[in-house]
Order: C-alpha cells, then structure tokens, then sequence
C-alpha cells in the first residue's frame, strides 16, 4: 500500500493593484517639493537671542507680573518676544525710576535733618563746655554759624554717600535684567578701589580725620586755634573756612594758611567755652603789700561794674590772686579775669591800663 504526498501548492504572485498604477507612472516626479522661503522680515523679528539679555527673567520660566501683562496686552502673535522685550524695557525703567524717587527722598529727609540741626541748640560738647556761662549775642551767633556749617558739611557727605548706594545698586540691579555678569565688574571695582585707596591714602586720611573734626566739634570758622608743628612750623591763627579736606587759618602777620586735616595731630582752640585774661603786675620789693593788695582789687572791682564788660565780656567778677613770685628787686601780683573765648587780650590790655593809672595815683612805683 503505497502512500501519495501532495505537492505543494505554488503561491500566485501578487499583481500590480490597477489603483496604484498611475503613481507608479514614469510621467509622475517623485522628487520632494522645495520647503516656503522664510521672509527677512521674520528673521527680523526674531530677537530671542539678541534680547535673551532682556527677556531672560521677564517672559522667561519664571516671568514675573509685567511679563504678563505685556501678553495681556499686546497681539498673542507679539508675545514670545516682543512682549518679553517691552517687558525688560518697562523694567529698566520702573528700577530707574524707583532708585531716583528713593535718592530725592533721602535727600530731603537729610535737608529736613540738616535745617533742624542748623537752628537747634548748641552741641553737646559746647554744653558742657559752657553750661553756666553767659551766651551774649555775639556768641549767640558764633554758636549759631558753626552750627550751620558743621550741619551743612555733613548733610553735604550724607547726600553723597545716598546717592552712590542708592543708584549703585540700581546700577548693579539693571545690568542683572541684561544678564551681564557683574560678578567681574564687581572684582574690577575692588581692584581699582584697592589701587586708588593705596594711592591716595593722603587724601582718604584727610577726609576722615575733617569728617571726625566736624562731628566732635573741634574747631570751627572764627576759632582761634594752635595747630602745632603740622605746617612745618608752629601755627597758630583764626580760622576762615573748614572743608573735609583742608582748614585754612590766618595768622597775626595776615598770611593764609591751607593746613590738610590729615595732618593735624593735636589742637590748641583758644575759644571754646571760654577764656581767662591775666595780668602780672610787678612792684618795688618795698612796697606794701597790703596797699597794692587793696588798690588791685579796686581797680578789678570798677571794671566788674563797667557796663561795657560786665556780662558782655568778662563772664566772672575778676579776682587777685595774690603774689605770684618774689625776687630780689620786685614782688609780682597776677589778676585774672574769665570772659568770653577770644575777648582775653582785649580784656588785659584794659587791665594793665587801668592798673598802671591806679599805681601812678598811688605813687606806687612798678619794679624793673
């Protein structure tokens, strides 16, 4: 019994779809059609890159309050980068804008404080100073200058420092918005402040040692004071003007003096407060002693009483001290008398007038 395996079956090949023809057809171009050619006008208008500086942080992933409203505002077409642009723009100038409000009214608060200070009370150096004295009406106004300018300096370095933080930081703020990195510009500054601090460390010291003056009172316009040796010689005179920088005084001879505050290590001011006339009055060796005595004391009592010193120049009755020294041909009597800062001379000299008279009157001779 024989068994008959089935030959297998051949698989008619697929013909040709009669649909499919015709975009198989040679006449046809298979070739890809060319992409639109974008306008100059959109490559214009694309600013992402050039305005990344003014766009980043404002339409950016975490844009802000104005971000949005540009795109509230302006055409959805616009908003990708011309709203992020007007919104960088509109920035800059709300942070301009808020830096010179914030500097104006720092400035006027600093005037408000500097007029106040100008017509207050005297300082509280001067107080001490002169608690129980007298303040005649020139003094008055002496005290009320040196007020002002001290006043009017430092409101003058208050302004300044404001305005170079407030509009600093502006500054800084506005190039962040631009994304420019400020962390170099920040080293540059440093670097050229440590080079101009090392070259100008004179200058530095002058305007701190002015601005330290100032502020304790040293000395002012009208003063008579001794710089000691910070001209090269000793220098004594009125002074005329103070800045932070430099004190100009003027001496008896009329010269002018430009004395830098950095260099003033010590001053000697003849008219703070007060000052005290004394005279030495020398006697013949024989003289009596009690007779001068008297005749002394009534030639201070009379100048006590005077209505042109009294409390308008000598704050304090006048005293005789008594003898200041003995030697082999005189005994030396001193008299002193407390007035107002700078009247000392003017007082002494009215005293050795009136003493030299009382003495003549007395027949009482003066030792050599």
């Amino acid at each position: 019994m024989s068994l008959s395996v089935p030959s297998p079956t051949p698989t008619p090949s697929p013909s040709p779809s009669p649909s499919l023809s015709p975009l198989i057809s040679p006449s046809v171009s298979t070739s890809p059609s060319p992409s639109p050619t974008p306008s100059i006008l959109t490559d214009w208008l694309d600013l992402s890159d050039m305005s990344a500086g003014l766009t980043n942080g404002a339409c950016g992933p975490n844009g802000g309050v104005i971000c949005e409203l540009m795109q509230s505002v302006l055409p959805s077409g616009w908003a990708p980068v011309v709203a992020g642009l007007l919104a960088g723009l509109l920035a800059i100038l709300l942070i301009t804008i808020i830096a010179l409000v914030l500097r104006n009214m720092a400035h006027r608060l600093i005037t408000r404080v500097v007029q106040r200070a100008s017509s207050g009370r005297p300082s509280l150096a001067w107080r001490l100073r002169g608690k129980d004295l007298p303040t005649p009406d020139g003094l008055d106004a002496i005290l009320a200058e040196r007020r002002r300018q001290r006043a009017e300096t430092m409101g003058s370095v208050l302004k300044h420092i404001t305005s170079v933080v407030v509009l600093g930081t502006a500054a800084l703020t506005i190039l962040e918005r631009l994304s420019i990195p400020i962390a170099p510009l920040l080293t540059s500054v440093g670097i050229l402040g440590v080079a101009i601090g090392f070259g100008a460390q004179e200058l530095v010291r002058d305007f701190i040692a002015g601005m330290f003056m100032l502020l304790e009172d040293q000395y002012g316009v009208g003063d008579v004071i001794d710089v000691g040796a910070a001209t090269g010689v000793a220098t004594s005179g009125t002074v005329e003007a103070v800045t932070l920088r430099i004190t100009r005084l003027r001496d008896a001879d009329g010269r002018v003096w430009y004395v830098r505050n950095g260099t003033i290590t010590r001053v000697g001011n003849e008219s703070q407060g007060w000052s005290r006339a004394t005279v030495d009055v020398p006697v013949a060796y024989t003289a009596d002693i009690p007779v001068v005595r008297d005749l002394l004391k009534g030639v201070v009592d009379d100048l006590w009483k005077d209505a042109a010193f009294r409390d308008s120049v000598i704050v304090e009755e006048p005293q005789v001290w008594g003898i200041e020294q003995i030697s082999g041909t005189a005994v030396i009597f001193r008299v002193s008398a407390k007035t107002i800062p700078s009247k000392q001379h003017e007082v002494a000299r009215e005293l050795r007038l009136r003493v030299k008279s009382a003495l003549d009157r007395a027949s009482i001779p003066i030792a050599d």
